[in-house]
C-alpha cells in the first residue's frame, strides 16, 4: 500500500489545476464537441447500461477565478485522472460517459453557502447539459446508472432533483451512486423521485455514504446537527448494524491511469451512526490515512470513499444492473 503515492497523485491533480482559469464562465459549453468529453463510448451497444459519471474535485481554485475551465489541457489532464480512479468500479457492463465541467473550485467550499452557490450553480449548469445532451442523442432508451464522488455526488442529486420527475428517465435509472456527499431525508421528501437504497439489488435508488472515523462528531459534508442518509457498503444495511472487516471485498487504491496499485481484501470494517448517519470505519487509523486536504480534520475519510470500499462497489454495480435486467421497466 502506497498511501503516500495516492496523496501525491491527488496533490499534483489540484495543484496543476490550479493554474488555469480564465473569465468565458458565461459561454455555454458545446457538448457535441468530443474534445468536451473526458469519455463518451456511445458506439459500443454490446454492454447492458450506461453510466454517466462526474469528476470530484481537482480544480483548487484562485482570488479571481472559483470555476475551473475548460481550455488548459493540464486541467483536464487532472479531470481525467480523478475520473479514472473510480472508472473501474462502474464500467464492467456499462458504457461510460463523463462530460468535462466547470466545476466550482476547493477554495469554494470554505465560502458561506449563499456566496458559493453562484459556483454551484454554474458547475451544475455544465452537468445539466451535458446530460441533457447525453440523453437526447446516445441514451437511445438504455438503462442508466448516475454516479459521482463529492462534488460529483451533489451534481448527481442536484440532476436528480431537477430532471428526473421524469417518469421516463426514472423508469431508466437503476441506481444513483452519490458517494461522499450527503443526502437528508428533508430532501427525499421534498423531491419525490429521491428515493434511497434500502438494500443491496434494489433499483431506482440513491446510493450514499461519507466515511470518517469513529472520534469524528461533525465534518464539512456532515456538519454538527445535520443528519445523511447512508447505506453501509460492506453488508448493504440502512441502520446501525456493523459490518466486519471480512466482509470487506477488497481495498483497492488506484492511480491516474486507473491502475490498482495495491489491493487490501479486509482492511475495514463499518457502521453507521445513528445520530448524524455517516459510515464509521473502524480497523485503521487516521495516522495511516490522513485526509490530504485542509479543508478535512484528521479522521475524515472523504479522499478513500471509493478505496476503501472499491470491490464491494464494484459487485454492487453488477447486482443492481442484473436486477434491473430481471425486471425491466
Amino acid at each position: 500500500m502506497n498511501i503516500k503515492r495516492l496523496l501525491l497523485l491527488f496533490s499534483a491533480a489540484v495543484l496543476s489545476a490550479q493554474l488555469c482559469g480564465c473569465k468565458g464562465n458565461e459561454t455555454e459549453i458545446d457538448y457535441s464537441d468530443a474534445e468536451n468529453w473526458a469519455y463518451c463510448e456511445n458506439d459500443n451497444t454490446d454492454k447492458s447500461a450506461d453510466v454517466f459519471f462526474v469528476c470530484p474535485t481537482v480544480y483548487m481554485g484562485s482570488d479571481s477565478l472559483h470555476n475551473m475551465e475548460l481550455t488548459d489541457e493540464n486541467t483536464k489532464a487532472s479531470f481525467l485522472g480523478a475520473t479514472n480512479m473510480e472508472k473501474g468500479i462502474y464500467d464492467d457492463d456499462s458504457r461510460f460517459f463523463a462530460p468535462y465541467y466547470r466545476q466550482a473550485g476547493l477554495d469554494v467550499y470554505t465560502m458561506d453557502d449563499s456566496e458559493a452557490e453562484q459556483y454551484f450553480e454554474l458547475a451544475f449548469e455544465d452537468v445539466k447539459d451535458s446530460f441533457e445532451y447525453y440523453y437526447e442523442n446516445y441514451n437511445d432508451g438504455r438503462p442508466v446508472i448516475l454516479a459521482g464522488f463529492s462534488q460529483g455526488a451533489d451534481m448527481c442529486i442536484r440532476l436528480m432533483k431537477e430532471c428526473f420527475d421524469d417518469e421516463d428517465m426514472q423508469d431508466k435509472l437503476i441506481a444513483c451512486y452519490a458517494i461522499g456527499w450527503r443526502i437528508t431525508e428533508e430532501e427525499t421528501e421534498e423531491y419525490p423521485q429521491l428515493k434511497f437504497a434500502a438494500d443491496e439489488n434494489d433499483t431506482g435508488v440513491i446510493v450514499s455514504f461519507n466515511s470518517e472515523d469513529e472520534s469524528v462528531d461533525s465534518s464539512l459534508i456532515i456538519p454538527e446537527g445535520t443528519k445523511t442518509l447512508a447505506i453501509n457498503p460492506l453488508n448493504w444495511k440502512t441502520d446501525s448494524t456493523a459490518a466486519d472487516k471480512e466482509l470487506n471485498l477488497g481495498a483497492c487504491f488506484t492511480d491516474y491511469d486507473g491502475n490498482i496499485t495495491s489491493e487490501i481484501p479486509a482492511l475495514t470494517g463499518a457502521y453507521i451512526d445513528d445520530k448524524r448517519g455517516a459510515l464509521k470505519v473502524t480497523d485503521v487509523t487516521p495516522e495511516e490515512y490522513p485526509p490530504g486536504l485542509d479543508i478535512f480534520d484528521d479522521g475524515i475519510y472523504h479522499l478513500y470513499d471509493y478505496q476503501f470500499f472499491y470491490r464491494n462497489l464494484e459487485k454492487n454495480v453488477q447486482t443492481r444492473i442484473d436486477a434491473y435486467m430481471e425486471n425491466p421497466v
